[in-house]
């Protein structure tokens, strides 16, 4: 993030990055160059809809009146202006999304909510806070969001400073249960069935790190989901540095001004509980201070991968070997450094196929004055950088972006994205003008034109998307069921907002959800194929992971445009067979259940 002077920590693959960027840095400036006549020779894009407002915040009239607390007191802690995150999960198992906030409190030794400089505008509430999802569908077919405040019946007591929130079915009985990352001690929260939480046991090791993101996935194919926590940096109130911004005023040190720590990995030993797989997975190998994690099976070979967003260090690309270990092959597979051969900025980050090619594509937020990147899978697991050629990188360069997320706002079979934005360190404009925090920036939406340029039309996406805030964690989501993509957006030191989606359900879409009756959960990281009568063929993937400390809808939604069927549905499930289904109903959601379809030989 910041880029201010520190002592970097050795890294043993140093001598070998720095030979590989510099064959990255003669890539990039020829491809910039040719990127760069492209755009200057590209006639606007054509947009969506004319006057229609894409998103509507509804967060204060459905009764969500989180304001996120960071607990800043004037002394510049590193940890304050980093959170948080929110989760969008079916807690009470009711067809709809409830919603999971994580909150700060006052940081600092001694320090109390008089020290605040920015006392909370209402009366705080300490800790996260659960809110459900009372949606109701009217007779006419409308939506009427309402939620209600359940922290305290739930048992939740997540006090600490939150970070993040990971959700999925840890111990297979149907409920979903929550991961919470935090600047301290993590907690984990077993649903209990019944409306309530209690707190599980979590091995020693897990509480021991700042954690900012994680995520679950089953890496080893045994049923259980299991645990990546991503890990940042060793900053402690007894270990502060002083850092100063351009013009000489004190300022928020940066990732490189303290130690990497290593990220974890916990292996789900069958019973909800888990054993640290850090060492012998080999994920605790190399570590370059993470913020942002993705799951996928990026190379086809039918087991899941890693990809870690770290901050001003080379990005990591584990991948899985198929024995319980994992290799790191960013630097070869061309998405460890941007184009021009440099470790950026990397906070937010997501993975699916946004040229409907099959295979699962990268994009992730960046400081200022860097780009945002989106790396195009081959299909292999290889990657180039893309990020010019789709015009995705010049609007991002004054931004900063955290949140951000793959979604088809508009539902006409491309994936869009969403950048959530909020700098790290004093915008001069800003603080010349005396403003008491300098970081906020607006937001910005990119429409996908045809899986080969994307259009900035964060002008025409409507008054929420003119608000400058400082945002952080995104979850996406179908919040009231009418098929499109809902946005949680989480401001760091200001108030939750929910982006309702005003556009995508004027268009048809099939909603699917992934399920096995043994396991009792989603499959997570199951491939799903959706082929339509002009030929398209549209790929998603079950997840929750992605954006930065955030959780998502783990439904899946395909946008169909003007066609009102679909051929056939097949899905890759995560054990290496495969099924289809026919005749499946649009414009609705269905549970598909492994093995409920027809098998097919996998091609």
């Amino acid at each position: 993030m910041t880029k201010t002077p520190g002592k970097d920590v050795q890294n043993p693959l140093e001598p070998r990055q720095a030979a590989v960027g510099l064959w990255f840095s003669l890539r990039g400036w020829c491809g910039l160059a040719a990127a760069l006549c492209l755009q200057a020779n590209l006639a606007p894009l054509a947009g969506s809809d004319s006057g229609t407002v894409l998103f509507r915040d509804q967060a204060q009239a459905a009764g969500i009146d989180f304001v996120h607390f960071n607990g800043m007191s004037g002394e510049k802690y590193y940890c304050e202006m980093v959170g948080a995150g929110g989760a969008l999960f079916d807690y009470d198992n009711d067809g709809d999304l409830d919603l999971y906030i994580v909150q700060g409190n006052m940081l600092g030794p001694g320090k109390a909510l008089k020290d605040a400089l920015f006392p909370p505008r209402v009366p705080l509430t300490p800790g996260d806070r659960l809110f459900r999802n009372d949606l109701e569908i009217l007779a006419d077919g409308s939506r009427k969001l309402r939620f209600t405040d359940v922290t305290k019946a739930s048992g939740i007591e997540a006090t600490g400073y939150g970070m993040g929130v990971a959700a999925a079915d840890v111990d297979n009985d149907g409920w979903i249960d929550l991961y919470v990352a935090n600047f301290g001690r993590n907690q984990l929260y077993r649903n209990n069935g019944d409306g309530s939480f209690r707190e599980a046991e979590l091995p020693k090791e897990a509480a021991t790190r700042w954690s900012v993101s994680a995520a679950f996935l089953d890496y080893d194919r045994d049923g259980w989901l299991d645990l990546f926590v991503g890990n940042y940096v060793n900053f402690s109130f007894s270990h502060t540095k002083d850092c100063f911004g351009s013009t000489g005023r004190v300022d928020y040190c940066g990732p490189l001004s303290y130690e990497p720590v290593p990220d974890q990995l916990f292996r789900n030993r069958g019973d909800g509980t888990f054993e640290d797989a850090s060492g012998a997975s080999q994920i605790a190998r190399q570590y370059n201070g993470s913020l942002g994690v993705v799951t996928a099976d990026f190379n086809l070979d039918g087991w899941i991968d890693l990809y870690v967003a770290n901050d001003q260090r080379p990005n990591h690309l584990w991948m899985n070997q198929k024995d319980g270990t994992f290799s790191n092959e960013a630097l070869l597979a061309g998405c460890a450094f941007n184009k021009d051969g440099k470790a950026e900025s990397s906070m937010g980050v997501d993975a699916a196929d946004i040229d409907n090619d099959g295979d699962e594509d990268l994009f992730m937020t960046h400081l200022r004055n860097e780009t945002n990147t989106l790396y195009r899978n081959d299909g292999s697991g290889w990657f180039e950088d893309q990020s010019s050629g789709t015009r995705l990188a010049p609007p991002s360069v004054p931004f900063t972006g955290f949140g951000t997320g793959f979604l088809d706002y508009d539902n006409d079979g491309w994936l869009d994205v969403l950048a959530l934005n909020g700098h790290v360190s004093n915008l001069e404009s800003l603080a010349k003008d005396n403003d008491p925090y300098p970081l906020h920036q607006p937001n910005q939406l990119f429409r996908n034109v045809d899986g080969d340029q994307f259009e900035d039309v964060t002008s025409g996406a409507g008054p929420v998307f003119e608000l400058s805030e400082v945002s952080r964690g995104g979850a996406f989501g179908d919040v009231d069921n009418d098929g499109d993509t809902d946005v949680l957006v989480v401001n760091n030191n200001g108030p939750a907002r929910l982006l309702i989606n005003q556009m995508g359900q004027r268009r048809h879409w099939l909603g699917l959800r992934l399920m096995d009756r043994r396991l009792n959960r989603d499959l997570l990281g199951t491939r799903v194929a959706v082929f339509l009568p002009a030929g398209r063929t549209l790929w998603r993937r079950v997840r929750t992971d992605g954006s930065y400390a955030s959780s998502n809808d783990p439904r899946l939604l395909f946008g169909l445009g003007d066609e009102t069927r679909v051929l056939k549905v097949r899905a890759e499930w995560t054990d290496g067979t495969q099924e289809e289904w026919g005749g499946l109903p649009v414009d609705q959601y269905s549970v598909l259940y492994r093995g409920s379809g027809t098998a097919v030989t996998k091609p």
